[in-house]
């Protein structure tokens, strides 16, 4: 048990006010639920959800060679983002293992915001620190300069629209532009981490209580609704996005984890992992590594991280995410599964829980995909 007492966000007081259930994530205490968190995440698909997010890490990485830096320490080509844009990418060792995904904020010619999970928020300051050695960058953590609140769903552009006048109908999806909101100063990104439309806000901790507050009260007559953590990953879960330490670990490549398009070989000069990311490409185009499948359960028990997948009574794969899921009514999960099993409708395939093995059905992912 660690003795470090838990970081609380600028918002705590408001959770507690609420009633939430609140739960260690990261060393940060956060709200895992306010109510029901099926209600919580219906109140996403089909109106609107309030997120803290403030335990998420924000590092600023500024100078003349912040591109070049980026470059050399992420796999992805950040040179190459417009001023306004994000992009996500990963960050990985010099054995091609992921230490985190990532999405990367141009916030102007020599600017960046990289934000990091919460949990791999030190790793990542520490990797990128000691890799802008030899170059003209400084990197900084604003993990303590912001507070992050999250709208997500389709009421939410008309929640926001009523709060700011910034351009919200021309902030294309991986944007991001500074504005004014509820008369708060803020980072406004088209992002998020459901599978819906929505808007991430970067404010000043002490900004963010007025903002929550007024964002509770333009969301008022149209359903919104403050949402914890539970229902942020049966959100994430449907819409098939990975989360870290479960899709995503060190033991994993891009490749293996079937996102290597993130990977950008073409950009010029070295980055870190380059080699090993080359010889693990190859290796995906000559045998194909277990992929990732969505499974959907034909009965009632959910399947969890961990779990083994079986077929002909022979493990063929493992569980890394499973839940309830409140949109289709039935348990889900992601698992690696060999890639014999992997076609959408394979015959056979169960979930060994607790020594039965359970029949699920294997379907591409998403689960869930918004209609436009």
């Amino acid at each position: 048990m660690s003795s470090t007492p838990l970081r609380h966000t600028a918002l705590d007081a408001v959770h507690r006010a609420l009633g939430a259930t609140m739960t260690d994530f990261a060393g940060w205490d956060m709200p895992l639920r306010y109510g029901s968190e099926r209600d919580e995440h219906l109140a996403v698909r089909t109106r609107a959800g309030l997120f803290d997010l403030s335990h998420m890490g924000e590092i600023t990485v500024t100078g003349a060679g912040a591109a070049a830096l980026l470059n050399f320490a992420l796999v992805g080509n950040i040179a190459s983002v417009g001023v306004g844009r994000a992009r996500y990418t990963m960050i990985c060792r010099a054995d091609g293992g992921i230490l985190d995904d990532l999405i990367v904020y141009r916030l102007a010619e020599t600017e960046y915001m990289v934000v990091a999970n919460a949990s791999n928020a030190q790793v990542v300051l520490d990797a990128l620190t000691e890799r802008a050695a030899g170059f003209d960058a400084e990197v900084r953590d604003d993990r303590d300069a912001y507070a992050l609140l999250a709208v997500q769903g389709p009421e939410s552009p008309g929640i926001l629209k009523s709060l700011t006048d910034a351009d919200l109908d021309g902030l294309k999806y991986y944007a991001g532009l500074p504005g004014t909101v509820a008369g708060v100063p803020a980072l406004i990104a088209r992002t998020g981490y459901t599978g819906e439309d929505g808007f991430e806000l970067f404010v000043r901790p002490e900004h963010a209580v007025r903002l929550w507050e007024a964002l509770t009260e333009a969301g008022e007559g149209v359903g919104l609704v403050p949402c914890g953590l539970s229902c942020r990953d049966t959100l994430r879960l449907e819409a098939g996005m990975p989360l870290y330490g479960h899709e995503l670990t060190t033991a994993l490549t891009p490749f293996d984890a079937g996102l290597g398009r993130v990977v950008k070989f073409e950009k010029d000069g070295d980055f870190v992992g380059r080699e090993a990311l080359t010889a693990a490409a190859s290796r995906a185009e000559a045998t194909a590594p277990r992929v990732l499948v969505g499974l959907i359960a034909e009965g009632r028990r959910v399947p969890r991280a961990g779990f083994a997948v079986v077929a002909g009574g022979q493990v063929i794969g493992e569980v890394t995410s499973g839940a309830p899921s409140p949109t289709l009514g039935r348990p889900i999960a992601m698992a690696y599964v060999d890639a014999a099993y992997a076609t959408p409708g394979t015959e056979g395939v169960g979930v060994d829980i607790r020594g039965t093995h359970e029949p699920y059905e294997v379907v591409a992912l998403p689960f869930y995909k918004r209609q436009k």
